[in-house]
């Protein structure tokens, strides 16, 4: 994109400065501002088309025509949640602005989503029942439950699509039909959508959904990404898939550390003689981050039409003493699969 000060005119603009400044950026939008650099508006190319066909003149000021009250986000807004708002709003560029209204940058949707593009696939797992939600799974998916206004899986498409993938894969069994609604064929979400649709009679486990991939005719040719469906993360795909094909492991699995201090003091005690008392003693452990890259030739192992899960192709891959990394994910990260963690999601601490 052009300077962002090509974009800017003055309240006081012209229908005709207002093309000129739309000429010069390749945004299709004009940026309102004061002398003070303050937002007070846009005006897009559309609306100069509508205010042209009501037949106004070219030197008709801009102020009965532009948006007055244009969404915007504030500095320090996290990737993810500009792609989430562009999605829901439908938009392909949105202003960044101070507390105080002054404008500081112009987020694009290209931008972004950016140029790369990953030979990789991914397979998200969105088919769980979501009992320990009940009753707000009831009528909705767990995956498509909200967190700050928007749908967990949305989120992780948005996020995988910006990294550079664009084939995604969505497992689906329990009110399937909402988030194929949704998500249509991804176009809207930058990707391509297929769906692996389980029966709801049987259902597959965190791994057997593979294996409908694959009898589809889909057969990945690069390490492919699987991952949980109701995980709120910004974990880096970049950097998983670099440690993975870098550790030439067979599998890679995404990890976390998990900390617990017991409330309490600990008797440590020795034939019914306290020996030692520890006030509130922690400890800590790499858990699975349900997140993993998985070489394709051992999807084979995958079982057709039955319970399997990844954990067991994992367990598969060491009795072939093959190499399984693991990887520490740094990153934000929070599964919501219990109520406690989904208010937790959402910023509260109370249960919904």
């Amino acid at each position: 994109m052009k300077a962002l000060s090509d974009l800017l005119v003055g309240p006081d603009a012209s229908i005709r400065e207002a093309m000129h400044a739309i000429g010069r950026g390749t945004v299709k939008l004009a940026l309102v501002v004061d002398d003070d650099n303050r937002l007070l508006g846009t005006i897009s190319g559309g609306d100069v088309r509508r205010a042209l066909l009501a037949w106004h003149a070219l030197d008709d000021h801009i102020d009965a025509h532009m948006t007055t009250k244009p969404k915007v986000v504030p500095e320090r807004t996290s990737r993810a949640e500009v792609l989430n708002l562009m999605s829901a709003q439908i938009i392909t560029s949105i202003p960044v602005v101070t507390e105080d209204g002054h404008l500081v940058g112009l987020h694009l949707l290209r931008e972004l989503l950016g140029h790369t593009h990953r030979p990789n696939w991914a397979v998200i797992m969105a088919g769980g029942l979501g009992t320990r939600l009940a009753p707000m799974t009831d009528t909705v998916p767990k995956p498509m439950l909200r967190v700050a206004g928007r749908p967990i899986l949305e989120r992780l498409v948005l996020h995988l699509a910006g990294s550079g993938i664009r084939r995604i894969f969505l497992s689906v069994n329990y009110l399937g039909h909402i988030i194929e609604d949704h998500f249509g064929d991804g176009s809207d979400f930058g990707c391509e959508i297929q769906y692996l649709r389980e029966s709801p009679d049987r259902r597959l486990g965190t791994a057997g959904s593979l294996r409908l991939m694959l009898d589809s005719g889909f057969e990945p040719s690069h390490p492919l990404l699987v991952m949980n469906g109701d995980l709120v993360t910004e974990v880096s795909v970049a950097n998983l898939l670099r440690a993975h094909c870098d550790s030439e492991a067979t599998a890679t699995m995404a990890v976390r550390n998990y900390s617990y201090t017991v409330p309490f003091g600990v008797a440590e005690v020795r034939r019914g003689r306290l020996t030692r008392l520890t006030a509130r003693p922690s400890a800590s452990w790499l858990i699975n981050a349900g997140i993993y890259v998985l070489d394709p030739h051992i999807l084979r192992r995958v079982p057709g039409d039955c319970m399997f899960h990844i954990t067991e192709l994992l367990a598969s891959c060491l009795e072939h003493d093959e190499h399984v990394e693991t990887w520490e994910a740094n990153e934000e990260w929070q599964d919501i699969g219990r109520p406690e963690e989904f208010s937790r999601a959402n910023g509260s601490t109370a249960l919904p």
